[in-house]
């Protein structure tokens, strides 16, 4: 029998659900999040982009052999508008002591509002260049 999922209806429900299904290493419940339009995209830290459902859930089916990722995310800055939401915040990321301790990522999630509601369309990740602080300001200066 299919485990029963509560809709979600928020972004903070969608990214909240996305965290929790890497954790437990739930590739479905992981998908289920995505949009259905097959142009979604995944960058994973130091990989090439991957484009559609079955480039995407293929790269996680990987990831997952090693079972579930401890990741919690912080310093949320969130952009929103009427149909699209983009997120971009920090990833901390526990690893065994043996792989050198915790990492930093550097994430943008973007969200778009869909017949289904909320769902993932993009999912970009790099490594954070060196030490992160504990809060960052907001830059004034547009580039």
């Amino acid at each position: 029998m299919a485990k029963s999922r509560k809709p979600l209806g928020t972004v903070e429900e969608i990214e909240a659900a996305y965290y929790d299904a890497i954790s437990h290493a739930d590739l479905d419940a992981l998908m289920a999040l995505w949009a259905e339009d097959e142009d979604i995209v995944c960058v994973h830290p130091g990989a090439p982009r991957l484009i559609g459902h079955a480039a995407i859930r293929a790269s996680w089916e990987v990831i997952f052999e090693r079972g579930g990722l401890q990741i919690r995310p912080v310093q949320l800055h969130a952009a929103h508008n009427m149909l699209t939401v983009v997120h971009s915040l920090i990833e901390e990321v526990r690893q065994a002591p043996r792989e050198g301790g915790d990492a930093h990522i550097l994430v943008t999630n973007v969200y778009l509002k869909t017949p289904r509601g909320w769902r993932l369309t993009m999912h970009h990740a790099s490594m954070a260049p060196g030490k992160i602080p504990e809060t960052q300001t907001v830059a004034t200066v547009l580039h």
